[in-house]
């Protein structure tokens, strides 16, 4: 599947950061990860700091599909909102889903502070807005949940909007717990400080057939290499869907535009990450390097060609939204892309076993929240394959 089109600004930021051999000759490990971006990356720093021995493979070159596509907004709000989905899935998994997103955001920072990761990792408040007046009773309830069940928001008004952020808006909650990363240079860290623990990397690899055996399994890539692996973690992404029997995820196409570098940004704008109540909804952040990121629009998702022609209408659109949301911001667009993502019935991830496929793990952070959701994804099944209880898989687990 082809999950980006044209360049997204992270790869073009960055460029290839660090490019790994094909595998040629066969090998065997502990567990077989397949996908190397931010959700791969993040499985294999837990594992392999676990002492797991394990091997990443990825059919392009690492972290250059939905990764480097991502707006990497680091979020606790799931798209499911909270007093929406305790009736969804029972309170304690609501909370526990929500709790997990907040405290995966603060573990990112730790890891990068650890890494030295220079993958511009940053605290921020998330600011919810009411999109239209009528969404203000919707948005109240949200507030009057959260706040119940103990996470710091802050409700503000118009004139709060107005004065503090320079918004024109009647209400919106405001959460202290979100920041925003490169996902793309972030992944990159992650493997380089889990190769110097002894992962081992393949990028161009393409798996030909895969045998389920009674102790484990066989991979058997297009070049003829054989991998020999205990266990496999699917962290494949969006692309997961096609080797699913059933349907777990409704594919959707967005699109982003990133602004050229301002002189300065606002402070009212850089301290924020900004989306609304619309569906779809709109979202904003900035970049460390004075841009701003604008996405959303989305549409279902038919095929890449379709969406692809859709870019230069929705460059158009997602201008005009910032434009309204600032006025006197000079936002020009530089660049344009869309990528391909995934909504779940319930906001939430699928994380762990499927019964098609022994041996196996899933780790698919679908929706807004893909990062935190692998986080959480990467202690889960670390804790599984270490033999211990996981009692949070309940709620991200397949026919649920």
């Amino acid at each position: 599947m082809d999950v980006h089109s044209q360049e997204p600004f992270w790869l073009l930021k960055n460029g290839l950061l660090h490019t790994y051999p094909s595998l040629r000759q066969p090998i065997s490990c502990d567990v077989l990860i397949v996908g190397g971006g931010i959700t791969g990356s993040l499985m294999a720093y837990s594992l392999v700091q676990a002492g797991f021995d394990t091997v990443v493979i990825d059919k392009r070159d690492v972290a250059t599909g939905s990764t480097s596509a991502s707006t990497a907004m680091l979020q606790y709000e799931i798209d499911t909102a909270l007093h929406e989905l305790i009736p969804m899935i029972g309170e304690e998994g609501a909370i526990r889903a929500y709790e997990s997103c907040r405290d995966a955001i603060g573990k990112i920072d730790q890891l990068v502070r650890k890494l030295k990761s220079r993958s511009g990792f940053k605290q921020k408040k998330s600011i919810y807005l009411a999109a239209i007046p009528d969404d203000e009773e919707f948005l109240r309830k949200e507030y009057e949940s959260r706040r119940k069940h103990g996470f710091k928001v802050e409700w503000l008004n118009r004139a709060s909007l107005r004065k503090r952020f320079g918004l024109a808006a009647v209400a919106a909650i405001c959460s202290s717990d979100a920041a925003e990363i490169d996902a793309y240079h972030f992944a990159h860290d992650l493997l380089r400080a889990s190769v110097a623990k002894g992962l081992r990397v393949f990028d161009h690899v393409e798996i030909k057939a895969t045998d389920y055996e009674p102790n484990g399994v066989r991979v058997l890539t297009t070049d003829l290499a054989l991998i020999e692996t205990r266990k496999v973690v699917y962290c494949t992404g969006y692309e997961a869907q096609e080797m699913l029997p059933e349907k777990v995820v409704k594919l959707k196409s967005t699109f982003a535009v990133v602004s050229e570098q301002l002189a300065e940004l606002p402070p009212e704008l850089r301290s924020v990450l900004l989306w609304d109540t619309q569906s779809p909804y709109l979202y904003l952040r900035t970049t460390d390097d004075n841009r701003v990121l604008v996405g959303g629009g989305d549409e279902p998702f038919k095929n890449a060609l379709l969406r692809d022609k859709l870019i230069d209408r929705k460059r158009e659109m997602l201008t005009e939204k910032v434009r309204q949301l600032y006025p006197d911001l000079p936002f020009i667009p530089d660049l344009a892309w869309a990528g391909t993502f995934g909504e779940t019935k319930d906001g939430l991830p699928y994380i762990g076993e499927h019964p098609a496929f022994p041996h196996s793990y899933f780790a698919l952070g679908f929706g807004g929240n893909g990062i935190t959701f692998s986080v959480t994804a990467a202690e889960l099944i670390r804790d599984v394959l270490q033999g211990k209880k996981a009692d949070e898989l309940q709620w991200y687990r397949f026919g649920r």
